[in-house]
């Protein structure tokens, strides 16, 4: 999620995004609107199986209202309490460190790769490295983020979780479908959010989903899901005399609707088809600009990864006014454009409440002067894709002009 769709207006001929839906997607969700079950019920069931399934065996996957609840049942799950500590991005959305603070816990910011926007084994031995000892005891769970679909090292995280007995729960809103070492991102930490929302490579409007091998985790966040009762709403409802249902638990308000799960199970059985027009897109942009100066085009994942191509951050090259200026330019010339992130460092709570410096973080800052977000979406038409490809170093001239002072 951006922190804001910037730039978007009636005017512009490309918009930022675009849901792609069918008419099968929509007679699917008509159909449960005539069925009367309007809430979690047998869609919801069907479209947790098929995507365990996708994910490979003895996964296991619980819907939910968003990508944010995704990720605060997975931390309650693993055992983040109050006090304890949780290490994670700072360029990601607020999301991502505000579930820590749910619980009472604190977020741990660890710099990333200005060329991937993802934490590494190193950035997280360093910012861990500058803990007291007593702090270092207090680290729970390590949460990278596959930032814009490419898959974090999660093998050399793992180790380090090992290692120092954390849990490792990864942010996976931009990841579907991606894979890392050959295996699907979603199997291969402790547990694994995904975000639905309405920009997501799979979308369901506001939705999201927790995977996980671990059946005592899965419990926890099946009982957690829904007020902390110990039955499923829905079964009690589908046999007769069994009302009875016992509250074990403070737990949240966070399932998914069968509205929701119908236009997800659409989606999801389309994964392919639109993985493969957001590559066949970012493809055509590789080419256009791999040779146009002033900017560098994002990386494709490592040998043996699988990128889900969920945005295309461009990187804009001559400091955060030019790159502020591109994004003016482009919307000049009707075409909408974003930056994914402003860094957590920069936001009025978290450098409040933890006195953090850009300076402390290096690597996000530099990509957060150059990134903008390109329109990448497999709704788009291939006039939209030429115009986008047209006029990208019409709106680099004009940024450096814009720009210079004077």
């Amino acid at each position: 999620m951006s922190l804001s769709m910037s730039v978007t207006a009636p005017a512009l001929r490309v918009p930022f995004h675009r849901a792609s839906i069918d008419e099968d997607t929509i007679e699917r969700v008509a159909d449960v609107l005539r069925s009367g079950w309007l809430t979690t019920g047998p869609q919801c069931t069907a479209f947790e199986h098929e995507f365990a399934a996708r994910l490979g065996p003895n996964v296991e996957a619980i819907a939910v209202n968003s990508g944010t609840a995704a990720l605060h049942l997975a931390l309650d799950a693993v055992g983040v309490r109050a006090g304890d500590l949780v290490v994670t991005s700072p360029y990601t959305f607020t999301a991502t460190a505000e579930v820590a603070r749910y619980l009472g816990a604190h977020p741990v910011f660890a710099d990333v790769d200005p060329a991937t926007g993802n934490v590494t084994p190193a950035t997280v031995l360093a910012a861990v490295a500058r803990l007291t000892s007593e702090d270092r005891r207090r680290i729970r769970a390590v949460l990278p983020v596959h930032f814009a679909g490419l898959p974090c090292d999660l093998t050399g995280l793992r180790e380090f979780a090992l290692t120092y007995r954390w849990s490792l729960v990864d942010d996976a809103a931009h990841a579907l479908p991606a894979s890392h070492a050959g295996r699907p991102v979603g199997a291969q930490g402790d547990a694994t959010a995904f975000s639905f929302y309405a920009t997501k490579t799979l979308c369901t409007g506001e939705g999201g989903m927790v995977t996980t091998r671990v059946p005592e985790l899965a419990a926890r966040m099946r009982t957690m899901r829904l007020h902390g009762i110990d039955r499923d709403v829905f079964r009690r409802y589908e046999q007769a005399a069994a009302w009875y249902y016992e509250v074990v638990e403070a737990g949240f308000k966070y399932n998914l609707t069968d509205i929701a799960a119908a236009l997800g199970r659409a989606q999801l059985q389309r994964q392919d088809e639109l993985r493969a027009a957001r590559l066949r897109i970012a493809t055509a942009y590789d080419v256009a600009f791999a040779g146009l100066d002033g900017v560098l085009v994002p990386p494709d994942a490592a040998p043996g990864d699988t990128h889900a191509r969920h945005l295309y951050p461009l990187r804009v090259l001559g400091g955060r006014a030019v790159r502020d200026a591109f994004v003016e330019c482009l919307a000049d010339r009707g075409i909408a454009a974003s930056v994914h992130f402003i860094p957590l460092y920069l936001q009025p709570y978290y450098r409040r409440t933890y006195g953090l410096r850009a300076s402390d973080f290096p690597g996000a800052n530099t990509l957060f002067e150059q990134e903008v977000s390109l329109p990448l979406y497999p709704a788009m038409e291939p006039a939209d894709i030429d115009a986008v490809i047209t006029e990208v170093p019409r709106a680099i001239a004009a940024a450096h002009q814009r720009a210079r002072p004077g």
